[in-house]
């Protein structure tokens, strides 16, 4: 189940091995590592802090009613039953209903991996064998999901919760995506159900040729962050004790005027669209 991604050289490396277990199917087992797929390392982050010293803000829970700090040995959780009305559970109430997926990626199930919608995903991890030895089974398993065309299904506890998972063979490892719970989602049903099932297909044609002239090649870039360069040339800028210049909106080419309002200026907008796509050679600034 290919989603048509390339891993570039210059996406951030994801640690090895946040997480430990075996991956188990049926009587054949192997010691596995898990990584993220995803990183946060290159958010540019805020702190709070007193604008007079200049020193961080520290965050405290206090009562609600008496206004007291309450200190973290006599913090609990507590699951509203009722208007003010709660039942506390601590650490071994929590640890009894525990499940015991949290070592092994045991696979229950398998599906065609063309069957799994695209609002079932959550967040991808990187699956890789954590032993030698163990490396033929999990290269067995990966290759017999590619060559059948079949996904597996299954379970793990991260962060102290279980989660539902499915195990996709990509290259030669494994990228195992956590799974949404069926009552986290929301059909798309009733939101789409009053838009029109057809357009114009003249305008269809006409949008057809501008996404030909603004069609390209996949690349990293083409989703690189803007925001995070304005803030670390705000912050650079910020050091230095100047103000920054401001910059223009990269996409704020058109005027207000331009706005359409009808099937005539839709043609009208397209046209000047595709001509100005002929004029630059299909580039976008």
């Amino acid at each position: 189940m290919s989603t048509g991604a390339t891993w570039d050289e210059d996406l951030t490396v994801a640690p090895r091995g946040f997480w430990k277990g075996y991956l188990k199917l049926s009587l054949v087992t192997c010691p596995v590592a898990m990584a993220p797929a995803t990183s946060e390392a290159e958010k540019i982050r805020f702190h709070t802090l007193n604008r007079a010293t200049g020193n961080r803000v520290e965050g405290i829970y206090v009562d609600a009613e008496t206004g007291k700090t309450v200190e973290s040995d006599d913090q609990a959780r507590g699951y509203e039953r009722a208007p003010d009305s709660y039942v506390i559970l601590d650490d071994d109430d929590l640890d009894s209903v525990a499940l015991e997926s949290n070592r092994t990626i045991d696979i229950e199930t398998f599906v065609p991996a063309d069957s799994v919608e695209w609002i079932w995903y959550d967040t991808p991890h990187f699956l890789l064998p954590d032993d030698p030895v163990g490396e033929e089974a999990f290269a067995v398993i990966r290759e017999a999901m590619e060559a059948t065309g079949k996904v597996g299904l299954s379970r793990v506890v991260l962060h102290r919760r279980e989660r539902p998972v499915m195990l996709e063979p990509r290259g030669r490892g494994i990228v195992l995506w956590t799974l949404h719970y069926s009552d986290e989602l929301r059909r798309p049903d009733g939101y789409f159900e009053d838009i029109a099932e057809k357009a114009d297909s003249e305008l269809v044609t006409l949008v057809g040729r501008l996404i030909d002239k603004r069609t390209r090649d996949w690349a990293a870039e083409l989703v690189h962050d803007p925001l995070r360069d304005n803030l670390k040339q705000l912050i650079a800028s910020k050091r230095k004790k100047k103000a920054p210049a401001r910059r223009r909106a990269a996409h704020s080419t058109e005027d207000a005027d331009d706005t359409p309002t009808n099937v005539v200026n839709i043609m009208d907008a397209l046209k000047k669209s595709l001509a100005a796509e002929r004029r630059s050679g299909g580039r976008k600034s």
